[in-house]
């Protein structure tokens, strides 16, 4: 039995040193083909006056052109601050930085220059708001003058918040006549700075009027207290200082705290005696 393991065993103990040759070479060709897929390269569709125009991502390697004699200018987003260029040759590759313009519009430049041709190198830039992966390929003559970024993140954070600022000032309601509101709502209970100022509705809608101090504190959630005297939750919209709620109800309250609970009632009462011009 001995002499039919051993060589069973050398050619195994033989056949290691090439598994563990094949499975470095296999790592890096992981590696060479994940980086290869990550970089993008100037095209023609990205110049935009000169420069390449490459639009941001996370992760994404981005390739510029040097050549030798020539400065290619790495331009940052407006109002970003540098915090460190790091970059893997910095012998053979002359790498500083400035910046141009002032106060929110003031822009960094990393403005890179090979000794000679056929260098390669990778460079990463950190700034206050990202990290940048770029990939540095010389030339002998052929280089990009300058290269920047669109942010399509940011540009799309920018567009939402615009909406939410415009909707935030839109008025509560629109189309709405005085002759359609109903004023016959008694406010009741406790007393806090939040307390509404008054409540109507449309005949569709209910809204429940703050005064300007709810901006600056805890706003109450609104709980509509049924026939059998339970109270529901119910689904309201904040705009601006209004609750408005999609129904019309008889009774709710509003309620905060937890030891020492604060309740302000809300009871619909006849119109005859509440509507406005009545």
């Amino acid at each position: 039995m001995k002499s039919i393991l051993l060589p069973a065993i050398a050619g195994l103990i033989l056949a290691a040193p090439a598994l563990a040759q094949d499975r470095p070479e296999s790592s890096l060709k992981t590696v060479r083909s994940a980086t290869r897929s990550a970089t993008i390269e100037p095209a023609a569709a990205g110049f935009v006056s000169g420069a390449q125009v490459y639009p941001f991502s996370e992760g994404t390697i981005f390739q510029v052109y040097a050549a030798p004699g020539l400065v290619t200018d790495i331009m940052l987003q407006p109002g970003e601050s540098l915090v460190a260029v790091a970059s893997g040759d910095t012998v053979r590759w002359v790498i500083g930085d400035t910046t141009s313009g002032s106060g929110e519009g003031k822009q960094t430049h990393v403005l890179v220059k090979p000794f000679s041709a056929g260098l390669l190198t990778n460079l990463v830039i950190t700034t206050d708001r990202r990290a940048y992966h770029v990939r540095l390929v010389s030339t002998s003559a052929t280089a990009l003058s300058s290269m920047r970024w669109t942010y399509p993140q940011d540009e799309l954070l920018a567009l939402r918040r615009k909406a939410e600022a415009a909707q935030a000032a839109a008025p509560v309601a629109t189309g709405l006549a005085v002759e359609q509101l109903h004023f016959n709502y008694a406010i009741s209970g406790d007393r806090p700075v939040w307390r509404p100022l008054r409540v109507f509705d449309d005949g569709a809608k209910t809204y429940v009027e703050f005064p300007a101090s709810l901006a600056n504190g805890e706003a109450p959630p609104l709980f509509v207290v049924g026939a059998d005297g339970k109270a529901e939750l119910v689904n309201y919209r904040l705009r601006d200082r209004f609750y408005v709620v999609d129904r019309i109800f008889d009774t709710a309250e509003l309620r905060l705290g937890l030891k020492k609970q604060q309740v302000v009632r809300i009871d619909r009462v006849s119109r005859t005696t509440k509507r406005r011009g009545a």
